[in-house]
């Protein structure tokens, strides 16, 4: 039974740097966001982690034979529908149920069958004893859930929704890419309530007995040790004495991974600073602000953060 280490929670809060600083752990795969395999890579043929594009990636090459015969096997269109008819964050309610309708219930398991396919084909190549990921997105984790072939396991990534906010504002180019050349930008009244709806949807997964480890991005950044420590211990790893030399609590020394998509920062390779970017203190207009601390209010208060913060950053 393949054990993953699924990183969610909303985009922007911090997910990336979570999943690389794990790929660096002996006895770990981190894949990026295998949700966007399917479009973006098989199809897209974008560029992997090791920035080869994915035709040419090794790695993935290997991969896509163990697990298919060949990426060239994988019907694309039949996954991006399965996608389009059951991993909807509407369809959450559905899945969190302890029975599903018959014929939902096959799609799900089929959709869930090629994410499982690809966890237990990297685990051959790499001999990885946990798969890791960062696809974020709740609806897939609610889908996972229901596959008898996997181990899972949620480390659930928050950050205070006025920091996701605004960088949901900025433009962020993706390199990788041939066509569509800047991230999605979201308004920070939409990014609150996706801030709202995911997070909430990983809650609910843990009541419904899936393990699951939230992780403050500001904690985490301040004690990245303690944090990926916490997290290693959760996926059932036991770290040697020497596993965690590559981190300080102001860097961390990165070589090159297999990240399938995700944020830019997949391609860093060598020395990256590890620092909190509080820049949405000053950055994020007061009205905004405002907005988004009411919207979030009942869960910044779930999670330790204060509803209201000043220009200055106090409450």
């Amino acid at each position: 039974m393949a054990r993953l280490l699924f990183v969610g929670g909303l985009g922007r809060s911090g997910t990336t740097l979570v999943e690389r600083l794990l790929g660096e752990l002996p006895g770990v795969c981190a894949l990026g966001e295998v949700v966007h395999l399917w479009k973006r890579d098989i199809r897209g043929d974008e560029r992997c982690g090791c920035g080869e594009h994915f035709s040419t990636c090794e790695f993935w090459t290997r991969v896509g034979e163990l697990a298919f015969g060949g990426w060239a096997n994988v019907d694309v269109y039949r996954v991006l529908a399965l996608q389009a008819a059951v991993e909807r964050t509407r369809h959450i309610p559905r899945l969190a149920g302890t029975r599903l309708p018959e014929e939902y219930r096959v799609r799900v398991r089929e959709y869930a069958g090629y994410y499982t396919a690809v966890y237990r084909a990297a685990a051959e190549v790499t001999g990885a004893s946990v798969l890791v990921d960062s696809s974020k997105h709740s609806a897939l984790a609610h889908c996972l859930r229901w596959s008898a072939e996997l181990d899972l396991r949620v480390a659930h990534v928050v950050r205070d929704p006025r920091g996701v906010a605004h960088s949901w504002t900025k433009v962020v180019a993706r390199p990788e890419a041939d066509g569509e050349s800047e991230m999605t930008r979201y308004s920070p009244g939409r990014s609150a309530m996706l801030w709202n709806a995911h997070n909430a949807a990983f809650g609910l997964l843990a009541r419904l007995g899936v393990p699951l480890l939230r992780v403050r991005y500001e904690q985490f950044v301040a004690d990245p040790r303690a944090g990926l420590e916490a997290l290693a211990a959760f996926a059932g790893l036991t770290l040697g004495e020497s596993d965690l030399d590559f981190l300080t609590e102001s860097h961390a020394d990165l070589t090159v991974g297999h990240s399938a998509a995700g944020n830019p920062m997949r391609f860093s390779v060598g020395r990256i600073p590890l620092r909190r970017d509080d820049g949405w203190v000053r950055g994020l207009p007061s009205t905004d602000r405002r907005l988004v601390g009411a919207v979030c209010a009942p869960l910044l208060r779930a999670y330790g953060y204060p509803v209201m913060v000043s220009r200055g950053g106090t409450r």
